[in-house]
């Protein structure tokens, strides 16, 4: 299989490594694996961007988001934080917005975002793990939101964070500030799957390929009704429904879908 890689800079390392094989999959890698992959702007802004890149792409079917070396996300850069402060109110919100952005990317994104976690994911690592549309955990994952440690809150990912899990648990992770292994969030639903460590990059593999097999066109019809009924009544969103099943009802993927459906219905019967 033929790849094409693709390197964003920072100084004088990489931050960012896309691969992108004849299968659909993106593959996004956090590269400051010396820095435990923590979130500084420019690597927001590069993954921000990256993903705006690859909407475009119709050749991309499914986007993997991964972290190099021993974690997934640290969370903040803590020493870019720390400076933040120091210059005031406005540069520290517009970190904060530019995190919003990222967030707000990855949910209006039209391909599917799967985050495949090992080592840690805290903080804003977790709140990064949490965008995505799933995440697949290595079976000796962690995950946790420890900012109230700190005196700090985990204020950018609550919106998401109490749509993926119930209102108890979500308060539970950001008021403990609890680190839980990938059982535990598998169980509160943070996580989707758990992978064993020894193949972890094949059972990653494997499930990204099944739902790359899926017609692009439906999936991304499925995520944006999905998301885009949080806002609506139940009359709201049923309207909604109605019109997204007729737009799905046009594309070449369904009716080919149908009449293969039906043809294989025949031969049985035949």
């Amino acid at each position: 299989m033929t790849e094409v890689a693709a390197t964003t800079s920072l100084d004088s390392g990489r931050v960012l490594l896309q691969e992108k094989g004849m299968d659909g999959v993106l593959h996004l890698r956090l590269n400051r694996p010396e820095k435990r992959n923590a979130l500084n702007g420019q690597l927001v802004e590069a993954l921000t961007e990256a993903l705006e890149t690859a909407s475009s792409n119709p050749e991309i079917r499914v986007l993997v988001l991964s972290g190099r070396g021993k974690d997934f996300c640290s969370g903040a850069d803590l020493k870019e934080l720390e400076a933040l402060a120091e210059m005031g109110v406005e540069d520290s919100l517009a970190d904060a917005q530019r995190m919003g952005r990222l967030f707000l990317a990855m949910r209006n994104h039209p391909r599917p975002i799967v985050a495949a976690v090992q080592g840690r994911a805290l903080a804003g690592g977790c709140g990064l793990a949490t965008a995505c549309d799933m995440i697949l955990a290595d079976e000796d994952a962690r995950f946790g939101f420890p900012e109230i440690h700190l005196g700090f809150v985990p204020a950018m990912v609550m919106t998401l964070l109490r749509r993926k899990v119930v209102e108890g648990a979500a308060f539970e992770l950001v008021s403990m500030g609890r680190v839980v292994g990938a059982s535990e969030a598998h169980r509160m639903g943070l996580v989707n799957r758990i992978l064993p460590a020894e193949s972890f990059d094949d059972g990653v593999a494997a499930f990204v390929g099944e739902l790359a097999s899926r017609p692009p066109s439906a999936l991304s019809l499925t995520k944006g009704l999905l998301y885009g009924l949080d806002a609506l009544s139940v009359e709201d969103g049923i309207g909604r429904g109605a019109e997204v099943n007729t737009l799905a009802r046009m594309t070449r993927a369904c009716r080919e879908g149908v009449r293969e459906f039906l043809d294989r219905k025949r031969e049985k019967e035949g």
